[in-house]
């Protein structure tokens, strides 16, 4: 009976994680048949495998492996790492934990509680990260900052060059900024190669 119980609280958890936090947030399909194929293939291996002996073992092998496994396999933002490891995390919590299904249960809760908050799209909502083109090279690093703020019409915090071709006369730089409290949409938007929340 608590093996039935603790797969519809998997169920129901990695279902809450992917459908009602994730995937309206961040709206990536592909990512959500890998959470979910994670968590329910992980759930399944440590439910058949687990024992009191190779119980902490095991569930540190799986963590480990699939962990390396996916995180070489394509490039994710840290958000979506976030999520993996929870996905991974709810999979293996029920069958290794050997505690109480309320123990489990309160862990679970805690686990979909920090990725609501964290994820939040209100929780420092002004702060940004932007990899930009310039189409000037900028090596003074006072020069930099003053020019992004004056694209960006906000506050930079870090400004860091990761690329300069003298040949095209760019720079590619990776900045963190924040945006003023009242926006009014006049500031331009930054030419981004790629960029994170």
């Amino acid at each position: 009976m608590s093996r039935l119980v603790l797969t519809g609280m998997n169920l129901v958890a990695v279902g809450l994680l992917v459908f009602a936090l994730y995937f309206p947030r961040h709206r990536r399909r592909d990512l959500v048949v890998a959470y979910l194929g994670v968590n329910v293939g992980v759930f399944a291996v440590a439910s058949s495998l687990s024992s009191g002996t190779v119980g902490a073992g095991l569930g540190l092998g799986l963590f480990g492996v699939l962990s390396i496994i996916r995180l070489r396999s394509t490039e994710l933002d840290q958000h979506e790492v976030a999520y993996y490891f929870s996905a991974l995390a709810l999979g293996i919590l029920g069958p290794l934990s050997g505690t109480s299904i309320w123990t489990v249960a309160g862990l679970t809760a805690l686990i979909l509680a920090v990725m609501y908050v964290g994820d939040h799209p209100r929780l420092l909502r002004r702060y940004r990260r932007h990899v930009m083109v310039l189409d000037t090279v900028l090596t003074d690093p006072v020069a930099l900052t003053a020019h992004l703020e004056q694209q960006l019409g906000a506050r930079v915090h870090a400004a860091n060059v990761e690329r300069i071709d003298l040949v095209n006369d760019t720079t590619v730089v990776d900045v963190r900024y924040s945006r003023p409290k009242a926006t009014t949409g006049a500031a331009r938007r930054p030419v981004e190669t790629g960029a994170t929340r």
